[in-house]
C-alpha cells in the first residue's frame, strides 16, 4: 500500500499508527488501503482525511506545492490540528460533505497558510469529495486541490495598472490627474497598503497625493530632498599617501613620497630627452627569434606597395573583378597552357599540349 510512493510512503511507514484511532494498517479496511493507494499514485496534489478524527494522508504533489514546512510532521495527525489557521474556512466544508455525502466546489479561495513559518496570503481551486467504507457509509473526504496564487495576484496588479491608464479623458488638469491617480491606487488595497505620490520641483519633491495614510502621519513629509546627499570620494581611513590606502591617479602625492611621472618631465617617455626604449622592447620581445631580432635592430622604414599579379590571360594585372581573371582558370580546358586564347591574339603560337 505504501509503495505507491517511494518517498511519502517511507515516511508514512514510520507513523506510529497504533496511537492513532486507525490502528495498524494490516487492520485497515480494504476500503482505506485503496484510497491510501490511489492517493499515493497520483501526481496531481491531494490529501484525505479518514475517520472520527480525520486522520491526514497526503501525496508528494501536495507536499511540494501546499504542505511545506509542516511535512512530515502532518502525518497522521487530525485535519484541524495540521490545518488549525484555516479551519475555520474549510471545517464547515468538510462537514457539509461528511454529513450530505455531496462534493464541493471553491475555485480562487483565499487561504492565509503558516507554511512557511510565517502567514501567507495563497489562493487555492478545489474540490473536496466523500470518502465511503465497505458498508457504503461516508468516513472521510478526498481533497483535489490546485494552487492560483501567482495567476490570481498577477492578474489583481495587471488590472491596477490597465486601471490607472485607463482615462478615457484627454485634457486634464494637474490636480485632476492626481485624484484620478489616487482613486485608482486606493482600489487595490491588498498589493498597495499605502502610497505617496510626490512631485519633483527644481531642488525638491512636494507630497501632491496619498491613500491609504493620513497626510499628518510623521512617514509623510510635506517635502523632500530631489537629491540625495552626495557621498564622499574617499573614506578617512583609505586617504590617499597613507600606508595601506589604494593610490588615486587623481589624488595629490603625499608629503615626503616620490613625485609621479608628469607629462612632458624629463625622463618620462615621449619627451624631449627621453631615452628611446622602443626599440630595445621590440628587440626583447624578438629575441627567441634571430631573424625577428634582426629586423627589429634595422630602422623602420615605409614599406613598397606589393606588385599586382599579371595575367597573361586577361593582358593586365590580375584583379577579382574582372571576369577574365575570375572564370579564365575554369574556362580553360584540359591539355591547354596557360597563354590562351588572350595570348594567341597577340601573336603567341599555340603548341599542342605533350602527352
Amino acid at each position: 500500500m505504501f509503495t505507491a510512493d517511494r518517498e511519502v510512503g517511507r515516511d508514512l511507514a514510520r507513523v506510529d499508527w497504533a496511537a492513532t484511532p486507525l490502528g495498524p494498517p494490516r487492520q485497515w479496511p480494504q476500503s482505506l488501503q485503496t484510497a491510501v493507494s490511489i492517493l499515493l499514485s497520483s501526481r496531481f496534489p491531494m490529501w484525505m482525511a479518514w475517520g472520527e478524527e480525520l486522520t491526514f494522508f497526503c501525496n508528494a504533489a501536495y507536499r511540494r506545492d501546499t504542505l511545506g514546512r509542516k511535512y512530515p510532521w502532518a502525518l497522521g495527525r487530525p485535519a484541524n490540528e495540521v490545518w488549525a489557521e484555516i479551519w475555520n474556512d474549510i471545517g464547515p466544508r468538510i462537514q457539509t460533505v461528511l454529513r450530505t455525502g455531496q462534493a464541493t466546489w471553491d475555485e480562487g479561495l483565499l487561504l492565509f497558510l503558516e507554511r512557511s513559518g510565517y502567514s501567507e496570503e495563497t489562493y487555492h481551486t478545489f474540490s473536496y469529495s466523500p470518502l465511503r467504507d465497505d458498508t457504503g457509509t461516508v468516513v472521510g473526504m478526498l481533497c483535489v486541490v490546485s494552487e492560483d496564487t501567482d495567476r490570481v495576484i498577477g492578474e489583481r496588479r495587471m488590472a491596477t495598472l490597465r486601471d490607472l491608464g485607463s482615462d478615457p479623458s484627454v485634457i486634464r488638469t494637474e490636480q485632476e490627474v492626481l485624484a484620478f491617480a489616487d482613486r485608482q491606487l486606493a482600489r487595490n488595497r491588498k498589493d498597495l497598503p499605502f502610497t505617496l505620490t510626490y512631485l519633483f520641483d527644481e531642488d525638491t519633491a512636494r507630497l501632491a497625493g496619498a491613500t491609504g495614510i493620513g497626510t499628518g502621519h510623521p512617514a509623510t513629509p510635506a517635502t523632500l530632498p530631489a537629491t540625495l546627499p552626495a557621498a564622499p570620494a574617499t573614506l578617512p581611513s583609505q586617504t590617499p599617501g597613507t600606508p595601506g590606502a589604494p593610490d588615486t591617479p587623481d589624488a595629490p602625492d603625499a608629503p615626503g613620497a616620490p613625485a609621479r611621472d608628469t607629462p612632458g618631465a624629463p625622463g618620462t617617455p615621449g619627451s624631449p630627452g627621453a631615452p628611446d626604449t622602443r626599440g630595445a622592447l621590440t628587440a626583447s620581445r624578438y629575441a627567441r627569434c634571430p631573424r625577428r631580432a634582426r629586423y627589429a635592430r634595422q630602422p623602420q622604414r615605409a614599406r613598397r606597395p606589393r606588385r599586382p599579379r599579371y595575367s597573361r590571360r586577361a593582358g593586365h594585372p590580375r584583379c577579382r573583378r574582372c571576369r577574365r581573371c575570375r572564370d579564365g582558370v575554369a574556362r580553360r580546358g584540359p591539355g591547354r597552357r596557360r597563354g590562351g586564347a588572350g595570348a594567341a591574339g597577340r601573336g603567341r603560337v599555340r603548341r599542342p599540349a605533350r602527352r
